[in-house]
């Protein structure tokens, strides 16, 4: 039997907010790959990209991805292209390219370039591992998604990668990790809040040392995670100054302005992709018809700024102060648009509520799927971002008790998790 130990293996949360990469050690365990960042060293690498013409790059077009596509973009915001979040897009039958200045890029096309820059960045890389495991969500994001379009897409961005490939679900690999702490056995529920979607697996961990340390037992998944809660708070606090809920002249008569314009700039994956000729034309268009044409002038001169990063910044700085005290103050400014809003941390969570309901629904069928109640679980773990915000941590304190819930790791769990899950010879236990 090979050596487990002797088995070099990568774990891969690509994430549609963050990705991290986790190897494995030669004692078995598993190690953070850090990146020397512009600005910082760390595990955790940003699912972004950022394209600019350069006549000395290949194709005249450069690109690059993570603290480094961040740090182009905020050097030269109108000359460059910034895309984040593309990952929700993977399972989508409607999306087909993004239009990236002249040339257009389809979801497996992004995913290797981030793939090349992420390993290209990564340190103590110095050898191709002989498996690579994936992160997968239990449900994709998007409306009508079709796992089955999102595995194509998948196997065409590590196509080439000389290694195995196996796909693992996400919480699973937190599953894994989080077993590692513990020195008893239990039945666990892990609750993973990633950018695009929530996903839950209920696990049974055995004993240190027994043969086969965990089984799982059920999953269920939602899409529904941290970018929706941020498309709650811009469509309170942003799309009421860009024109919705505005209407239009059409020869005699006003209309509603339509809905899909502010459906696409709050969502991340698609806000940079409005700015294009087509959209662009369309809405300089509404805007000689609108009633209030200065609020879609709002927005064109957002898109056309390229102000997508820094609004989301300005999102994520309101959450994450929400979910350390009860009031916060927003603030975002931008081609001659000034937003301050004094929030409380009841209105957050009255604009997500029920959002929350229907992830609280999905826990309920990932114990069923289980056979399990919630007097069969011993622990919940929670991880992902979104798992820090106080009414997210609360669903599950009322229903399985404060001293069942354990954290910790809420960015890097899963990667670890997937490495050492990479070390297993009964990987395809595992595999989704």
């Amino acid at each position: 039997m090979e050596d487990v130990a002797a088995r070099t293996a990568i774990g891969l949360d690509f994430g549609t907010t963050n990705s991290v990469l986790a190897r494995t050690d030669a004692d078995g365990g598993a190690t953070l790959v850090e990146f020397d960042g512009p600005e910082e060293r760390g595990a955790v690498f940003r699912s972004a990209l950022c394209f600019w013409h350069d006549d000395d790059a290949r194709g005249g077009m450069a690109v690059e991805a993570g603290p480094w596509a961040i740090a182009e973009y905020l050097d030269y915001p109108q000359d460059t292209r910034f895309i984040q979040s593309f990952k929700s897009v993977a399972a989508s039958p409607v999306f087909e390219h993004a239009s990236v200045f002249e040339k257009r890029y389809r979801f497996e096309d992004l995913g290797r370039l981030f793939l090349d820059k992420l390993s290209a960045h990564a340190s103590g890389l110095k050898t191709r591992p002989q498996r690579v495991v994936v992160g997968r969500p239990v449900e994709y994001a998007g409306a009508r998604p079709d796992a089955a379009l999102a595995r194509q897409r998948y196997d065409a961005m590590f196509a080439g990668f000389g290694a195995e490939i196996h796909y693992v679900y996400e919480p699973l690999g937190a599953a894994f990790s989080y077993a590692t702490r513990l020195e008893e056995p239990a039945t666990i529920l892990v609750a993973d809040f990633g950018g695009g979607t929530s996903d839950f697996s209920v696990v049974r961990v055995a004993a240190p040392g027994a043969a086969k340390r965990c089984v799982p037992l059920g999953h269920a998944g939602i899409g529904i995670a941290g970018d929706r809660f941020d498309q709650r708070i811009v469509d309170r606090l942003v799309l009421p100054m860009l024109g919705k809920g505005g209407s239009y002249r059409s020869f005699d008569k006003i209309l509603d302005i339509p809905g899909g314009y502010f459906a696409d700039f709050a969502d991340w994956s698609r806000l940079a992709l409005m700015r294009n000729r087509r959209t662009l034309e369309e809405l300089h268009r509404l805007q000689r018809s609108a009633i209030d044409p200065a609020a879609i002038g709002r927005m064109i001169a957002l898109i056309e700024n390229e102000l997508g990063f820094p609004l989301y910044d300005a999102v994520g700085r309101l959450k994450r102060a929400l979910s350390a005290g009860d009031k916060a103050h927003f603030h975002f400014s931008g081609a001659g648009l000034e937003i301050e809003a004094d929030v409380a941390r009841t209105e957050l969570e009255s604009w997500i509520a029920d959002d929350l309901r229907r992830i609280d629904a999905t826990v309920d069928r990932a114990l069923s799927v289980a056979g399990l109640g919630a007097d069969g679980i011993d622990r919940v773990f929670l991880t992902g971002g979104s798992s820090l915000i106080p009414a997210v941590r609360a669903l599950f304190s009322r229903r399985f008790g404060d001293a069942a819930i354990s954290s910790g790791g809420e960015l890097t769990s899963i990667a670890h998790g997937l490495a050492l899950i990479g070390q297993q010879d009964d990987i395809a236990a595992w595999s989704a």
